[in-house]
């Protein structure tokens, strides 16, 4: 387990660049010609940068990017 120190300016800079990239995989996810298994490495890593912006955000900001974890 690594720790990070960030002042407020780096942790508002951390929740924009986490934000965007998760909209942008949302984005991906919903693309119909998008092949399985790579739908299927964007949701691995939408994962992982989720549980990272569920440590920064507030509840109600984490409920705009919680998605079903049924994959479909």
């Amino acid at each position: 387990m690594l720790g990070f120190l960030f002042n407020e300016r780096e942790c508002r800079e951390l929740d924009y660049v986490l934000r965007k990239e998760l909209d942008e995989m949302l984005f991906d996810l919903k693309d119909e010609q998008m092949d399985n298994d790579l739908k299927g490495a964007i949701e691995s890593r939408y994962n992982i940068i989720f549980r990272m912006y569920a440590r920064l955000a507030s509840p109600k900001e984490i409920s705009k990017y919680a998605r079903n974890r049924i994959y479909q």
